[in-house]
């Protein structure tokens, strides 16, 4: 992990994973990119959240309540709360239905 991170209670992370609130600068081509410095953005994982193995989790990323992240996905935008998110980049393929109370796969 590298901050800025918060991370709720009974939140589960599988093995290998990255979560990472901070990028390197490149766009000045006249300078080493070791030289631009770094940029840094909050990463939030909510409670009661399961990160899979192998997951990348990048700057600025909110992960809402109850969510899973599945195994060897990369989260490049905010996951809703009571969501499954899979894939490179990580998308929604099931919610929670609070009124048949079971989950709905996307699409």
């Amino acid at each position: 992990m590298i901050g800025p991170v918060t991370i709720g209670d009974h939140v589960h992370i599988g093995q290998h994973v990255l979560i990472s609130g901070l990028n390197h600068s490149y766009e000045q081509v006249d300078l080493k990119i070791s030289d631009q410095g770094v940029t840094v953005n909050q990463i939030c994982i909510d409670s009661n959240v399961w990160i899979g193995a192998n997951v990348v989790i990048l700057p600025g990323v909110h992960i809402g309540e109850h969510s899973v992240v599945g195994a060897g996905s990369v989260v490049t935008r905010d996951v809703a709360p009571f969501t499954v998110v899979v894939g490179n980049p990580a998308r929604c393929v099931k919610k929670w239905d609070p009124v048949q109370h079971k989950w709905i796969k996307n699409g």
